[in-house]
């Protein structure tokens, strides 16, 4: 029996249909409590916890079977080709775990791009989201639904933040930040001399949506598409100097920068930067926007990255984690700046969807349980110590850096052999940064003894990169 196998017959899907047509099971899911990864019965370890696969062992475990290829092929004919995508076809996840049509189980250190906090199937997430789905899935923002305040009133109770504002994606939230600085600037200065311009930072990503690209750093991600929103200036990540002689200009609509840049290759604001950019937002007129879309909600340890430095934004994006999977975008605001937004200014069509917001609910009520963070800060800090110790001496690996369970590890070569190695091992892990940095975004509820799995397949992996410059 292999390992899907195993899994399925501890918790078998609604119908075969939901794996993809394997006919591995029909009977309903049997309610459980997942309280950590491994509480989900483990099946019998495969290969890829043994020792160190050979290239040519490895290659034959990930031949794809008949079924696999047949959505591979099916993807490049039928689905416009923006994705690369890693050879396998996923299936199914429980807990930590996923497992591929071909019956291989993965453990997931990327969830779904930091977006499973809770992992796969948490029980009491799919109960939440059942109950819902069979009671409203969508409503117009025209009528009033229940979840979506009672949402908006937990985010605002939790955060600096008077008002909310509800989108789809984080792109979306960042377009509607755009929206807003520019609509605050003009009602603030009605002259006509309202700032329209806006800074963000090297290294960073604030999505793909036309606003949102002009303020992504990425020279590749921008160009093909050019020209993009005009106005908007790049300055160092950290060089405070810098930021405040462009802020101080007086062109400025808003400043976005990430606590903590995901994307960009898990780099950490400092305090004083933060603090900096606060007090030149100020004295300039300009708005402090955070995009905490990657690192907010428990990611670092804190609900929000913000929390760590004690400053303060005016507006505020979130996205990836909070409906646990559905997706959502969330705009946060002060009260001066609501103030300037009337009818009519924005809005969406299914951004928070009863659905979505009660997914929203139950994740919120997950992550903000007593000692929750507590552990994610823990088990962050554990993890970079046991990074550090297993893979010291390896002359690639030149630093480990983050904070809480938003983790990289910057390579001096790129990173793309060592996450091809690590999936043939069972391990899912992202690059970032210019592709020479892993990521490491694990479900929140990971255990130590799978971020202890996760850290020795990575040690074991490291002669690919030899392998790929050789």
């Amino acid at each position: 029996m292999n390992s899907l196998q195993s899994f399925l017959a501890l918790n078998p899907p609604a119908t075969a249909a939901a794996l993809g047509g394997l006919g591995l099971g029909g009977a309903r899911l049997r309610p459980s409590r997942v309280t950590a990864c491994l509480a989900t019965p483990t099946p019998t370890p495969p290969p890829q916890t043994s020792a160190p696969l050979a290239p040519a062992a490895a290659a034959a475990r990930r031949e794809l079977s008949a079924a696999s290829r047949a959505v591979v092929e099916d993807e490049a004919r039928y689905i416009v080709g923006t994705y690369n995508r890693s050879r396998v076809v996923l299936v199914a996840g429980r807990g930590c775990k996923l497992y591929d049509a071909d019956g291989r189980e993965y453990l997931d250190m990327a969830a779904g791009i930091a977006v499973n906090a809770l992992g796969h199937a948490d029980p009491d997430w799919v109960a939440a989201v059942s109950a819902q789905a069979a009671t409203l899935v969508h409503a117009s923002n025209v009528q009033y639904t229940v979840p979506q305040v009672a949402l908006a009133k937990r985010l605002v109770e939790a955060s600096f933040a008077d008002r909310v504002f509800f989108a789809n994606t984080g792109t979306e939230a960042n377009e509607a930040a755009i929206k807003f600085a520019r609509k605050f600037q003009r009602v603030a200065r009605p002259d006509g001399d309202a700032p329209t311009e806006f800074m963000s930072f090297t290294n960073c990503f604030h999505g793909r949506t036309m606003g949102s690209l002009a303020l992504t750093s990425k020279v590749q991600y921008r160009e093909p598409f050019a020209p993009v929103m005009p106005g908007a200036t790049f300055a160092e990540y950290g060089n405070l100097e810098e930021a405040k002689k462009v802020i101080q200009s007086g062109k400025i609509a808003a400043v976005f920068v990430e606590p903590v840049q995901g994307e960009g290759g898990i780099h950490s604001a400092t305090k004083e930067f933060l603090q900096g950019l606060r007090d030149a937002c100020d004295e300039a007129g300009a708005l402090l926007v955070f995009d905490e879309v990657q690192c907010g909600l428990g990611r670092t340890g804190y609900l929000w990255a913000y929390e760590a430095y004690g400053v303060l934004p005016d507006i505020m994006t979130l996205a990836k984690p909070l409906a646990g999977g559905l997706p959502i975008g969330v705009v946060l605001v002060t009260e001066k700046v609501a103030s300037a937004i009337n009818y009519g200014d924005h809005g969406t069509t299914f951004g928070g969807g009863p659905l979505v917001c009660q997914a929203a609910l139950t994740t919120l009520d997950k992550i903000q349980k007593p000692g929750f963070l507590a552990e994610v800060a823990k088990k962050g800090e554990n993890f970079k110590q046991l990074l550090s110790t297993k893979l010291s001496g390896n002359a690639h690996v030149k630093e480990i850096r983050g904070i809480g369970l938003i983790v990289g590890i910057e390579l001096d070569v790129p990173a793309g052999p060592l996450v091809d190695a690590c999936l043939d091992r069972g391990v899912i892990v992202l690059t970032a940064g210019k592709g020479n940095v892993v990521r490491l975004v694990p479900p929140l509820i990971i255990s130590e003894k799978e971020l202890e799995q996760a850290a020795e397949v990575i040690r074991d992996c490291l002669p690919a990169l030899d392998a790929s410059t050789s």
